[in-house]
């Protein structure tokens, strides 16, 4: 930024000025430090006090001179900073409506409401896959963090409609409260549903006592932190392999295999189709089926059918779950 080197070149340049004209009266006039500064100071600003003891003509003639290069020195100084402060403001409102622009644009993406350190980790993930998100947080150092991340953010109570609205709460496919206290999650999915009741809610519960009144608020999905990392914990001493290989095996954005939720459209290849048919024609290995009544099938038969409504958990190559996405756009 070319201005935010001009004030640190302006600084620069006084301070130069302010060692040189102390070490000057001191060298000419044989003054002490203290009054060769405070000569120097008052020359620079141009206050107009009187000299602080006679001086000679080659004090004077060094102060002259002093006097025009400080002004200069201190008029480029001064509007260098005043052009920074200028260049900041533009850039920050600038940016903020580009970013309003760009979210105004976005379809079936993810808010995430705070970026904590919970929040954070969601966005990591979730911006991880490609899927668009906004992140929204009342403190103004987690949206700035939240952009050098490379995320979409804005300042706000994410309770707050008007807040929901600017981050396109009528067209996200979900919304996953975050913050680190359960009022707020409670107001902020009470929010999202009155202003979409089809946005898919997950919500953060802080203490086992919430997650009733997080579901009773309309969320789809309570999580409790600690009850998850507990069980994690556990597991990972229960069942090694099992976890270490869930986590390094599926966590790799390289690896050849991946777990997917499709939800099975009227133009889906999959529809009208047995889950053996399913897993012939497209390549992939249906784990569990949801049916549209909500009745789960782990591990289905070949047999059974797949309709549209229904949720499926299906292994693959990125690959095929890409030509399934592809066809169903193209049906």
């Amino acid at each position: 930024m070319r201005t935010g080197r001009g004030v640190a070149y302006g600084a620069l340049s006084l301070l130069t000025l302010l060692v040189l004209g102390t070490v000057g009266y001191v060298l000419i006039e044989g003054w002490g430090v203290f009054e060769a500064l405070y000569m120097t100071i008052i020359t620079l600003s141009t206050v107009g006090y009187s000299e602080v003891a006679p001086m000679s003509d080659a004090g004077r003639l060094f102060t002259s001179a002093l006097i025009l290069i400080g002004l200069g020195a201190v008029f480029y100084t001064v509007t260098a900073a005043f052009g920074y402060l200028v260049e900041q403001g533009f850039r920050g409102t600038l940016g903020r409506r580009r970013m309003e622009r760009d979210i105004n644009r976005l379809k079936d993406h993810y808010i995430i409401c705070g970026y904590g350190r919970v929040g954070a980790e969601v966005a990591e993930i979730v911006g991880g896959t490609g899927a668009p998100l906004v992140v929204i947080d009342p403190d103004a150092s987690a949206v700035e963090r939240a952009v050098k991340a490379g995320h979409r953010a804005l300042e706000g109570n994410a309770s707050t409609d008007s807040v929901l609205v600017k981050a396109g709460i009528g067209r996200a496919r979900a919304l996953l409260a975050a913050t680190a206290t359960d009022a707020e999650n409670v107001f902020i999915t009470l929010s999202a549903k009155n202003l979409n009741d089809e946005v898919y809610v997950v919500a953060r519960a802080c203490s086992p006592d919430a997650v009733r009144k997080i579901e009773s608020a309309g969320a789809n999905k309570v999580v409790l932190p600690v009850r998850i990392g507990g069980k994690h914990m556990a597991m990972m001493a229960m069942r090694p392999l099992l976890v270490s290989f869930i986590d390094t095996y599926f966590g790799l954005s390289s690896n050849p295999l991946e777990l997917e939720n499709i939800v099975v459209t009227e133009d889906s290849p999959a529809a009208g189709k047995s889950v053996g048919e399913v897993e012939k024609s497209l390549g992939l290995t249906v784990l569990a089926v949801r049916k549209a009544d909500n009745q789960l099938y782990p591990k289905p038969e070949a047999q059974l059918d797949v309709a549209a409504g229904d949720e499926l958990v299906v292994l693959g190559a990125r690959k095929q779950l890409e030509q399934v996405e592809v066809q169903a756009e193209t049906d």
